[in-house]
Formats: structure tokens, C-alpha cells, sequence
């Protein structure tokens, strides 16, 4: 009875102190929205609450690795049948290019953070840093969000070409089906929940006999894809890049509605800026692994791209498993289920690194305390966050068990650009107000009036009216950075190993691919957006804010006391003088 009415009396006063706290809320809101850390802060204070350090074991080449294995077993074999029957047509080569420029200017902003501030937080440590708690919350929340349903999807699409690995030619063959549950809810999928937990207790072990598999996993990976593009090259024609309808059918509209949804095969490379924790020399290896990482990705999707339109006319590329079925139309059976096998390899390689993304992802949200606390531990023999990665694990493999493919990918890619869009915005407002210590109205008018522009480029685009606006906003975006350059010179940091060079304009074209993109996407995107965002916004309010406020409350008295401590011995040493 006593042990009852104690924990009552727990559970009372837990109440009585939460409803006290929101009571405090808009005071809260209004001192911990825009608080910043400083990168020592970050890179110290911040860190120690994780208790053990992640173990430097890394290389460049490792990195180089994780970059490739994260992103293409994703997109290849999981979009590009697709995008190719339905929107690009044989043109979806040029689809992913148009994706790449844009990843590849994202991850050149990436790049100089991560360097700059080596932490396994990736976009949410930057923004943070950058633009205050709310605005890093948001952009993790959606990273995580991107990552646990993109790694869902993939996993499903493992048991598609495991299928025809085993010679099945029925995708769903391996899937349950169970009646009364809504349509594209109702194919169950036990080995995908299989995979899942198996990567996961796999990256609770050890991060670098991680990356030694996946290292393994990705060179067998890149002799496969060469299989394919050499078999495409020779056994295809070049007739059917022109026909039926041409290289570009659903014209030049349908190539860009084409790049917005294939960047989802880029969401990787943000995984290599997660393990700055854990590579040995931070300054010199992530700029080889993460820019050298998206080079070569692009280069293989496009000749990918292309060997599967050449190997069959557009409008006949299967959506599901489509680089195993154009083998059976040439009578290549056994190379069909060579391709399921390898393309399976792939799918692992890309959810071991994305799974390991997410995990270092959540720590770091963790730390900050805008989550419970207990996801940022890390283990002291491991070196692995691993509350953060079992927890991650069963929600993708819960995700993966119920959920179509079509239902995330889009979801997924207006998440991911939003992040990129911000950190683009966050490197000018770093390197022109927080590092030249300038004042930041010249530099913030010329991220709205970027935006502006990009946004009403657009729109013009997407309604297919005002096309004199296309010219108008497109010249403005240029004059108005050219305006910027001139007024408000960058000037790297000296002490700085690596910087984007040519500022401002990587950064602006980014934010403006980034916009441009987002705007493709269908109404249902925004919609699902509008609801995800509403809901990260109340747990903030209701949990992250009261929990990072009572955080600095306990670390500011613990830091008094200390301070109070050193002086009183200073006091006594000099009295004892």
C-alpha cells in the first residue's frame, strides 16, 4: 500500500508539474525558439550528454562508400522505372541529372558545415547553430521522418527483387494479403520487417564492421550496375530512346516533374556529414566522401537510366522490379534473376547506411533534449547509439509492414528539400552575419527576395500561365544575386580547411532548384506535409520546448555552482598567499 500511494503521489506531483510548465509556455517559447548554440558548445557541452564518445574508426574511402551504398540501391531500382513510364519518358536520364546539380549543390553546403562543425547531427546541428532550436527541430523532425519512411519503402522494394532473384515473377508473391484492411495497407511484409531488424541489431554491434560491409556490399554493387549498363548498351537499341513518341514524350514539364520525384534516389549523402563523429580526419575526408559521393552516384543513374530505355520502349518499363523484367523480354532469365539478386544487394547496402544515418540523427536530437533523453545515450563499449537505433528500427520495420511504396516517395522528397532548401539559406546566413559578424538586414532581404523569385519562377511554371514570368523572375533571381556579391563580399574563414567556393551563387542556385522542385510535386505532397508539420509543431510545444528549457535551467546552476567553487578556491589560495 505504501509503495502504491507513492508512486500516486509521483504521478501526481509529475502532473501538477507539467501543467505548470505549460502554463509557462509562451515565456518558454519566446526564450528558446531562435536560442543558438556556439560550435564549441555544440561540439563539447552538447556532446558530453551522450555520456561515452562515438569511436573515430572511419577513412575517406569509408565515407566515399557509405555515400554510395546510402544512395543507390535507393534510387535506381526503386523510381526509375516509374518516373520513366509516367513522366520523363526516355529522358529520365536527363531527369536525374537535373536531380544531381541540385544534390550536388546541397551537399556542397553540407560539406562546409560539417567540416566546420564535425557532429553526427548533420542539417539539424547546423540549423541549429544557425537559426535557432525551432527551425533545427523542424528540419530533424523531417529528416527523420524522411529517413524511417524512405528506408520503410525501400525495404519493400528488397522483397520485390528478392522474388525474381528466386525466379518469381509476381512482386507480391512473398506478401500477405489480408482482407478488410484499406487497399494499398493490405499487402503485408514479413521479409522487409525481417531485413529491418536485422540491419538494426547489425548497427547496434559495432559502426566499423558496419562500414566494412557495406564497403564489401558496394564495390559487388558497382560491378552489377556495370553488368547492366554493358548488357543494356549491347543487347538494347538506340531506336527506343526515339520511339514511340520521342527522347522527351511528356515534354520538358514532364523531365522536371520527373527530377522532383527521382531526388528521392539522392537521399543518402546527407548520411556521410552524420559520421563526422566518427571519421579521423573530419576536414579532408568529408569533402572526398560527400561531394566525391553524389559525383559518381549521378554518373551511374544516368547510364542506368539510359541502358533501361534501351532495352525497352518507355511506355513498356515496368513500375515494380523494373530493371529484372526487361531481361525476360530478351530471354535472359537467368540474368533476370541475377539482377533481383544484385539489386537486392543494393537495397541492403542503402538501408544499412540510411539506418545508420537516422540513428546518429535522433542522438543528436537527444542531446539537445527535445526528446527524451535516454535516445542519446551511447554505448560505452560500442560506441553506437543504441537506444536511438533499436527504437528507429521498430518504427521502420512497423511502417515497412503495412505501407505501399507511392504512399511515402513524395512525402519523402517535399521533407528532404525543405531541409536542403533551409541549410542552403542557413551557409549564406553563416558565412555573410555569423562569420563576418556583419549586420544581417542586407543578407535576410537577399534570402526573401531570392525566395520570392524562385517561387514566382514557379509558379509560373506550374499553372501554364504568365510565361513572361518565367524570364521576369529568373533575371530577377540573377540580379539580385550579382546585386548581393557586389554589396556584401564573402570572406572565408582563414581558418577554415574547406569552403564553397564562388559564393554566393552555389547556395542561390540550390535555393532556387530546391523551390522549384518542391512546387512540382502534387497537391496530396503539401497536404500530408501540412499534416506532419502540425503535428512535430504541438509535440515541440507541448514537450521539446519545457524539456530544453529545464535542460539550460539545470546546466546554468550547475555552471554557477562551478564558477562560485573556482572562486571561493581562488579566494582561499590567495588568502593562504
Amino acid at each position: 500500500m505504501t509503495n502504491t500511494h507513492a508512486a500516486i503521489n509521483n504521478l501526481t506531483n509529475l502532473s501538477r508539474n507539467y501543467f505548470h510548465s505549460l502554463t509557462q509556455t509562451p515565456h518558454r517559447l519566446r526564450k528558446r525558439m531562435l536560442a543558438t548554440w556556439t560550435p564549441d558548445q555544440e561540439l563539447n557541452q552538447v556532446r558530453q550528454r551522450s555520456g561515452a564518445d562515438m569511436k573515430r574508426k572511419l577513412n575517406w574511402y569509408d565515407l566515399v562508400a557509405l555515400g554510395i551504398g546510402g544512395m543507390l540501391g535507393v534510387g535506381v531500382f526503386v523510381t526509375t522505372g516509374s518516373v520513366a513510364h509516367h513522366h520523363s519518358g526516355p529522358s529520365v536520364f536527363i531527369s536525374y541529372i537535373i536531380a544531381g546539380i541540385s544534390a550536388l549543390l546541397s551537399s556542397l553546403c553540407y560539406t562546409e558545415f560539417a567540416v566546420q562543425i564535425p557532429v553526427a547531427g548533420g542539417a539539424f546541428s547546423y540549423l541549429r547553430l544557425t537559426f535557432g532550436e525551432f527551425v533545427g527541430y523542424f528540419a530533424g523532425a523531417n529528416i527523420l521522418m524522411e529517413y524511417v519512411f524512405s528506408n520503410a519503402a525501400v525495404s519493400r522494394s528488397f522483397t520485390e527483387y528478392l522474388s525474381f532473384a528466386f525466379g518469381e515473377n509476381d512482386p507480391n508473391v512473398w506478401r500477405v494479403e489480408v482482407h478488410g484492411l484499406p487497399e494499398e495497407y493490405n499487402m503485408l511484409d514479413f521479409p522487409a520487417v525481417a531485413l529491418i531488424l536485422l540491419l538494426t541489431l547489425c548497427l547496434c554491434y559495432s559502426t566499423k564492421e558496419s562500414s566494412i560491409l557495406n564497403l564489401i556490399m558496394t564495390v559487388f554493387h558497382v560491378v552489377f550496375f556495370g553488368f547492366i549498363i554493358v548488357t543494356g548498351y549491347c543487347k538494347g537499341s538506340s531506336k527506343n530512346l526515339v520511339s514511340p513518341k520521342g527522347i522527351a514524350p511528356f515534354g520538358v514539364r514532364g523531365v522536371l516533374d520527373g527530377a522532383a520525384i527521382v531526388y528521392f534516389s539522392y537521399i543518402g549523402y546527407d548520411s556521410a556529414s552524420t559520421m563526422a563523429e566518427e571519421i579521423r580526419d573530419p576536414s579532408k575526408s568529408l569533402p572526398i566522401g560527400i561531394v566525391g559521393s553524389v559525383l559518381i552516384t549521378t554518373v551511374l543513374y544516368c547510364l542506368m537510366a539510359l541502358s533501361l530505355c534501351m532495352m525497352v520502349p518507355y511506355n513498356e518499363v515496368s513500375d515494380r522490379a523494373s530493371f529484372s523484367i526487361p531481361f525476360l523480354k530478351i530471354g535472359w532469365r537467368w540474368a533476370s534473376n541475377l539482377v533481383g539478386a544484385g539489386a537486392s544487394l543494393g537495397i541492403v547496402a542503402s538501408l544499412l547506411v540510411a539506418m545508420l544515418g537516422q540513428a546518429r540523427y535522433l542522438c543528436v536530437i537527444g542531446r539537445a533534449r527535445l526528446v527524451p533523453s535516454w535516445l542519446a545515450k551511447v554505448h560505452p563499449s560500442t560506441g553506437t547509439p543504441l537506444n536511438a537505433t533499436l527504437f528507429l528500427g521498430l518504427c521502420t520495420a512497423l511502417i515497412a509492414l503495412f505501407t505501399e511504396l507511392d504512399i511515402i516517395i513524395e512525402l519523402v522528397n517535399i521533407g528532404t528539400l525543405m531541409v536542403f532548401y533551409l541549410v542552403a539559406n542557413a551557409l549564406i546566413y553563416r558565412r555573410y552575419v555569423v562569420t563576418q559578424h556583419t549586420p544581417p538586414l542586407h543578407t535576410v532581404l537577399f534570402m526573401l527576395l531570392l525566395s520570392l523569385s524562385a517561387l514566382g519562377f514557379s509558379m509560373s511554371w506550374k499553372f501554364k500561365q504568365q510565361w513572361w514570368g518565367l524570364p521576369l523572375f529568373g533575371g530577377l533571381m540573377i540580379i539580385v544575386t550579382t546585386f548581393f556579391q557586389y554589396m556584401v563580399p564573402s570572406h572565408a574563414q582563414v581558418a577554415a580547411d574547406w569552403s564553397v567556393p564562388l559564393m554566393p551563387w552555389p547556395a542561390a542556385i540550390s535555393i532556387f532548384l530546391n523551390v522549384f522542385l518542391i512546387t512540382t510535386l502534387k497537391l496530396l505532397s503539401f497536404q500530408r506535409f501540412a499534416i506532419w508539420a502540425c503535428v512535430i509543431t504541438i509535440f515541440y510545444v507541448l514537450y521539446g520546448v519545457h524539456s530544453t528549457y529545464k535542460a539550460e535551467e539545470i546546466e546554468m546552476g550547475a555552471n554557477e555552482v562551478s564558477s562560485s567553487t573556482t572562486n571561493l578556491q581562488t579566494k582561499l589560495e590567495l588568502e593562504l598567499l
